[in-house]
């Protein structure tokens, strides 16, 4: 059984890595959990499912954390702090780690996650902007297994070869073509744009996400984030990186080869997909996601970014 270390566990990554453990207490357990400063989230979720340890980031709020767990009757470790995430993202008890902590501030625990040697399920993809190289080498020196959570670049993860080092020239790989929604300003005009509100950014057609990253998405910001964590990730010169806004958000990216293939993964939009995929990997599991019906879907529409509307992502470049 694979004891996870959730860092982030409050959050739309925790919550749906937590709904797919629930369905399968056999193969995972939630051993470690972490949230930012929400105790009364962190408790209850500690109630369920029982974690050796729960870590509260702000660390004014260890007292109210361990009182939490003890009124509760839980034999769960209180643990406060930054330097908390990181110990327990190196604890030997944790051989998976997912790092869903947003920002800058999932950099550290993600490192020393790599340093561990674990099993590293990355949705913290800041953490690969800023030191992808870094990370990257630490995992390779330690034995560690990064596999990405983002939609993306887990689709790109399932379309490599199994064994892929990040040597596209050895696997015979041509591109890497990451898709986008275009979010909820796809096809606005520029009068349209020059009004638009933080609540109308937020509001994207196909994924709940936190504001930040909706904004992120909604003008492209966050598809330049994964260019360059795709460039980090898999090794390959960013002019064989290419985006694709695909609207339906059914197609989550594609791999080109030298023979004029191009490998896809497909599925509904729902994140349960790509974390069960990095949980069970090479196993396939189920995620109680819907399943896709491509004859309902009826078409599949594909047209390339608009760079000047949109001008993050020519910058991420």
């Amino acid at each position: 059984m694979k004891q996870v270390a959730i860092l982030g566990a409050t959050g739309s990554i925790g919550a749906s890595t937590l709904d797919v453990i629930a369905r399968h207490p056999d193969r995972f357990r939630a051993a470690a959990l972490s949230a930012n400063r929400d105790v009364a989230a962190l408790v209850d979720l500690a109630a369920r499912f029982r974690p050796d340890v729960a870590v509260i980031a702000d660390a004014t709020r260890h007292d109210e954390l361990a009182a939490g767990l003890r009124e509760r009757g839980l034999p769960t470790e209180a643990l406060a702090g930054h330097d908390a995430l990181d110990t327990v993202a190196a604890d030997t008890r944790f051989d998976t780690v997912v790092a869903a902590i947003v920002g800058a501030a999932g950099l550290s625990s993600t490192l020393a996650a790599a340093r561990a040697g674990k099993r590293l399920l990355l949705a913290n993809k800041e953490s690969v902007v800023m030191s992808g190289e870094l990370l990257v080498r630490s995992a390779a020196a330690h034995g560690a297994t990064i596999i990405p959570l983002d939609s993306e670049h887990n689709a790109i993860f399932q379309c490599l070869p199994h064994a892929y080092a990040r040597d596209p020239e050895a696997n015979g790989i041509t591109r890497l073509i990451l898709t986008a929604s275009g979010g909820p300003f796809r096809g606005w005009s520029r009068q349209q744009l020059a009004t638009v509100t933080p609540d109308q950014a937020c509001a994207h057609p196909r994924w709940k996400m936190g504001r930040k990253i909706s904004v992120d998405s909604a003008t492209l910001m966050n598809k330049g984030l994964e260019v360059i964590e795709a460039q980090r990730l898999f090794g390959i010169d960013p002019a064989r990186i290419e985006v694709l806004v695909h609207p339906q958000s059914i197609v989550h990216s594609l791999v080109e080869y030298a023979d004029g293939s191009q490998l896809a993964q497909l599925g509904s939009p729902d994140m349960r997909t790509p974390i069960a995929n990095a949980l069970a990997a090479p196993d396939r599991i189920d995620a109680g996601v819907q399943r896709l019906d491509l004859a309902a879907a009826a078409r599949l529409d594909f047209e390339a970014p608009d760079l000047v509307a949109f001008p993050c992502l020519a910058q991420a470049f």
